[in-house]
């Protein structure tokens, strides 16, 4: 499936962003235009399931397949969050970008064993389709109201079967055996994706681990400088 993409600045150096589940590109307005202003092209997707792009089936090689079919191949630098991370190492070896940057990727999600059933975690995710404004200020409450409200709109848009569609992810180790590419790992602090134990194992595969000290999940709207500055050597 061809995505629906959002590009700021021109050129022929180019930037790949590429969201986490629920969102979709508006979740990249201050990266987008700080790397646009940096000289890059950057081109933000909307995932299948999200935003303006087309729905189902799901599943996380799917998510991948659509990145090839719309992305260049060869950027300078392709950043995905959590959802966004997960199906980038699985295209990232067809895309061979210079660079990858995942941030807090979602590459060990808890399952059964962490108590949960097969089926919560997906319904977990897809509950948060009903979430209102409040909800959404009090669950992220270093966001800026414009993300709070951007992300109420992404909600609307969104498709709640694409947590269903990765179910299979819930319990599974989905690490990279090793960085196809020059890769950095971006962190929560603390990571609800990538535990201690899970960072050390990616830091030994030849990973660069970097946290973004004080930030949630989604750092680049918790904490832009500290999520820009985190790329430093990066981008």
């Amino acid at each position: 499936m061809r995505l629906h993409t959002h590009t700021w600045g021109e050129g022929d150096h180019v930037a790949l962003l590429i969201h986490g589940i629920m969102a979709d590109h508006r979740t990249w307005r201050r990266v987008g235009p700080e790397l646009a202003s940096r000289g890059l092209r950057v081109i933000a997707v909307d995932l299948r399931g999200h935003g303006a792009s087309g729905q189902g089936p799901y599943g996380r090689e799917e998510f991948a397949d659509d990145l090839v079919e719309t992305l260049p191949v060869g950027a300078e630098v392709a950043i995905g969050h959590s959802l966004g991370g997960m199906a980038l190492a699985l295209a990232v070896e067809r895309l061979a970008p210079r660079r990858a940057v995942y941030c807090d990727p979602a590459w060990h999600l808890p399952g059964p064993e962490a108590g949960a059933t097969e089926s919560e975690g997906p319904a977990r995710l897809a509950a948060a389709k009903t979430l209102s404004r409040e909800e959404i200020a009090a669950l992220n409450p270093l966001w800026e109201d414009e993300d709070v409200d951007l992300e109420l709109a992404s909600l609307a848009a969104w498709d709640e079967g694409t947590a269903y569609g990765i179910a299979s992810a819930f319990g599974t180790d989905l690490r990279p055996a090793r960085p196809a590419v020059p890769s950095l790992v971006t962190l929560a602090d603390p990571s609800p994706m990538i535990s201690p134990a899970d960072a050390a194992v990616l830091r030994s595969r030849g990973f660069e681990v970097r946290t973004v000290e004080g930030a949630g999940h989604t750092a680049h709207r918790d904490d832009f400088d500290a999520f820009m500055a985190a790329l430093d050597g990066w981008i």
